[in-house]
């Protein structure tokens, strides 16, 4: 980050383009980006990112009916375009896209409009959180992210880092960076990150008085402002039903064993340390993995838990009976049962109170 910021101050340009050392730029991919940060200095654009295989060099072309999300483990993830968005873009396909979160290695900025609002947070030492701290700052302190569907541009998704890290892992500086984050710009809601990944709370994420007072200085708005009115899509967990936390029976908690959309869900040795077995409870009675819920198929006897897309469907939701031990499926008397998981995965089977492969308990992350 340090690094990007002796650039931007060497540069003479009143635009900056910030573009990691592997990309490739497709035709005519400046001039849409220049128009909107022209148009408006508080505007932070970035293109299409394209895929190129860092395996045969391939260019492979990225959907324009994407944008950058995240879930309450802050982990930047690309997410789909709402029905209703996708029907205006059909209209319109050269409309820019609003996008909550920016990827973080390919966008331009207003130079003056970037000096103003702080640069980078400077005790950032390599990439990682980065995007998600300036993707907060942007956007509550007065300004916006697009993405410019008519600029493309090519990037190379490497598997591994090609460098080591003085002090740590690559994991362990991006903990501290979205710590950092967390902790200047998220206000109460911090403790859902902490309660996402409890490991980031024995982190030490420096000193962030700096960072605390720029925010009081441009005058930014809370972390709610950001929910409601530029990312109302992503559910905050119900407090009242002790947000994250894993369900365990005996030694073992429920698992999604590293499935994802129409896999199993199982058993595992509890670790304590979230993951796979990290689960949330909504208040529409949604029992949530990231995106993703506890689901079936269909409502009988003998059907398996699968993880499907949320879509608060009937079969999606779920209630605690018996003293909270049981997980009922809504409306019908089946409940989540580990009977037969070692050859079919969880089950749900006619409730029975008296049964120990149907009783649970909800294990609250203590953040």
């Amino acid at each position: 980050m340090r690094s990007r910021v002796r650039g931007s101050d060497a540069a003479t340009a009143p635009i900056l383009t910030f573009l990691d050392s592997h990309c490739e730029c497709n035709q005519h991919w400046l001039e849409p980006m220049l128009e909107r940060v022209s148009g408006d200095r508080t505007r932070v654009v970035c293109p299409i990112i394209d895929v190129i295989s860092m395996d045969t060099f391939q260019y492979i072309g990225a959907s324009a009916d994407l944008r950058g999300g995240f879930d309450w483990n802050l982990v930047f993830k690309w997410e789909y375009l709402s029905s209703e968005e996708k029907k205006k873009r059909q209209k319109d396909p050269t409309q820019v896209i609003k996008t909550p979160m920016i990827a973080g290695g390919l966008f331009m900025i207003d130079k003056s409009y970037f000096e103003q609002l702080g640069k980078y947070d400077m005790f950032m030492d390599i990439w990682g959180g980065e995007n998600l701290e300036i993707s907060f700052r942007v956007w509550q302190c007065g300004g916006s992210l697009e993405i410019v569907p008519c600029s493309r541009v090519g990037h190379v998704f490497r598997k591994q880092h090609p460098y080591t890290f003085p002090g740590g892992s690559g994991n362990v500086f991006a903990r501290k960076h979205t710590r950092r984050a967390a902790e200047v710009w998220m206000d109460d809601y911090k403790k859902y990150y902490y309660s996402a990944v409890p490991l980031a709370k024995s982190v030490n994420y420096g000193n962030i008085q700096s960072r605390l007072e720029l925010r009081k200085q441009l005058k930014c708005k809370n972390f709610k402002w950001y929910l409601e009115n530029v990312y109302p899509e992503l559910e905050v967990p119900d407090g009242g039903h002790g947000t994250f936390g894993v369900f365990k029976q005996n030694l073992k908690c429920m698992d999604t064993l590293g499935h994802r959309a129409e896999g199993t869900v199982g058993l595992y040795s509890c670790h304590g340390t979230g993951g796979n077995q990290e689960w949330s409870l909504t208040r529409d009675k949604l029992i949530r993995h990231g995106e993703l819920c506890l689901s079936l198929p269909e409502l009988r006897p003998g059907a398996g838990l699968i993880l499907a897309p949320c879509q608060n469907s009937d079969l999606q939701k779920w209630m605690r009976r018996d003293g909270d031990r049981l997980i009922k499926a809504v409306g019908v008397k089946l409940c989540i049962d580990s009977a037969r998981e070692r050859a079919d995965g969880l089950v749900v089977e006619l409730c029975d109170a008296t049964k120990l492969t149907q009783q649970w308990s909800f294990v609250v992350n203590k953040s």
